[in-house]
């Protein structure tokens, strides 16, 4: 079952508050910056993903499409689209 706008924009949420998170707990000495440096690259390409996936529901729809059709690419081409 392909996941609604509301479930994408939760998990981008859950995502952003991951990031808080993991900057909070560098502050108070919780983690190393190379242990956050490396989280936060993770979750950046992933919200780079879920955010590419987003805009492809809208598109779609927009246009007349199936918004379900939509399909999360992968990390390598979310990351290397140019225009």
């Amino acid at each position: 079952m392909a996941e609604s706008d509301v479930d994408i924009q939760q998990h981008i949420s859950s995502l952003v508050e991951e990031e808080h998170d993991l900057r909070d707990r560098l502050a108070r000495g919780e983690i190393t910056k190379d242990v956050e440096h490396a989280r936060l690259r993770s979750l950046e390409v992933e919200l780079d993903r879920v955010w590419d996936l987003l805009r492809q529901r809208r598109a779609k729809r927009e246009f007349g499409a199936d918004a379900d059709a939509a399909q999360e690419r992968s990390a390598w081409t979310v990351e290397n689209y140019t225009e």
